[in-house]
């Protein structure tokens, strides 16, 4: 089947963000064991990607479905998506990928891409109102024709509120999981070991280390690699549905079993999505393992285990779940409940509180962004 230039380009550009989603996030998975010396930094990128990409096949044969894939794909009404659309929420999550990287941010790469999709869907429904108000008021001025057309968008079900209300929530809630979790597994650990000695403990706990942040990578891989999948997936089914339709499989099927069937119709984009994002942890970003692994607050073995592990717990649920979330809120809640169990001003909160205005700024400056970008690729 010959496949349209725009979906072939979108395709390469999800992946490319796949890549660079890798490379942005992979100090959520290599911060705390390249901090605490278990691995040198080179080791621990390799370690992280291998398990990255182990969460394909965790995801394809034992879980059996990829629930997060599912959600992005939804988020949006079916009847405000096209692919000039996804386009622009990609361009606009690259973007603001590529620079919160170069500054050394821990932003979501999630939420960009979720703001993206959401942007560009809103502006394009925007469009067609302003095109249906001017045909149908042709003597109407300008910023009466907005009026109105902004007036008929909030009255349309552009963005599916059951879908997007959890992953707002969860932007507060997946660190708050995280910390608490961190909190309990640090305080556990310290009660257990308090008769060990010292350095055969701390030798012990950076052998754990080891697993704690290899749970961490397949959770990550799990999360992070699925979201593309869900842009992919919203543009091929796009094409099946509306392009082609007629007698189409997916045209004649229930919406609801559209994502599953792409899943197994296109198998390809699954492996390719979950081996993206580990060749991109590979290429690393130091600027901000810097950040993750010591600016919040200083990390033992110990607490390396223990805010990996809580991580890593908090991602498998967020995946049963089907709630899309952000790997670097959730291990920077961990990693600044493992301060806290230390005390409050172990936590280097001016950091904390700069990282959470970048997470709360993610989703609207990548809307805008998307919702331009998509002007611009219309009048191309």
């Amino acid at each position: 089947m010959e496949l349209p230039i725009l979906l072939i380009i979108i395709i390469v550009l999800a992946l490319i963000f796949d890549y660079i989603n890798g490379f942005h996030d992979a100090a959520n998975s290599i911060a705390t064991i390249v901090s605490t010396k278990v691995l040198t930094p080179f080791q621990a990128v390799l370690w992280a990607a291998v398990w990255n990409f182990a969460a394909f096949f965790l995801a394809m044969y034992v879980i059996g479905e990829f629930k997060i894939g599912n959600t992005i794909a939804k988020t949006v009404n079916e009847n405000f998506i096209n692919l000039e659309v996804i386009l622009a929420g990609l361009v606009a999550a690259i973007f603001w990928n590529l620079l919160t990287w170069w500054f050394g941010i821990p932003s979501s790469s999630s939420h960009t891409l979720i703001g993206g999709f959401l942007g560009a869907a809103l502006m394009n429904a925007l469009v067609m109102d302003y095109q249906h108000v001017v045909a149908s008021m042709p003597h109407l001025g300008i910023w009466d024709t907005l009026k109105l057309a902004f007036q008929q968008l909030f009255t349309q079900n552009v963005v599916k509120y059951e879908k997007v209300i959890p992953i707002f929530l969860f932007i507060f809630m997946a660190p708050f999981i995280g910390m608490l979790v961190s909190i309990l597994i640090t305080l556990a650990i310290v009660y257990f070991a308090r008769r060990s000695n010292p350095r055969k403990a701390d030798k012990q706990f950076k052998r754990w280390q080891l697993v704690s942040s290899a749970l961490f990578s397949v959770g990550h891989g799990l999360n992070d690699a699925q979201k593309v999948m869900g842009i992919i997936g919203a543009a091929v089914i796009y094409y099946h549905v509306v392009m082609i339709g007629g007698t189409d499989e997916y045209a004649m099927m229930d919406s609801s079993e559209r994502f599953k069937h792409f899943t197994t119709d296109y198998v390809w984009v699954p492996f390719v999505s979950f081996l993206a994002i580990a060749l991109g942890t590979m290429s690393g970003g130091w600027k901000i393992v810097k950040t993750m692994g010591t600016r919040i607050t200083k990390v033992t073995p110990l607490e390396g285990v223990s805010a990996e592990s809580a991580g890593a717990i908090t991602l498998f649920l967020t995946d049963h779940l089907g709630i899309p979330v952000s790997t670097t809120h959730t291990i920077t809640g961990a990693i600044i409940g493992v301060g806290l169990t230390k005390r409050v001003s172990a936590v280097r909160w001016g950091i904390t509180v700069s990282l959470l205005w970048a997470w709360i700024l993610t989703i609207p400056i990548s809307a805008m962004v998307a919702g331009i970008t998509y002007l611009l690729v219309k009048m191309i």
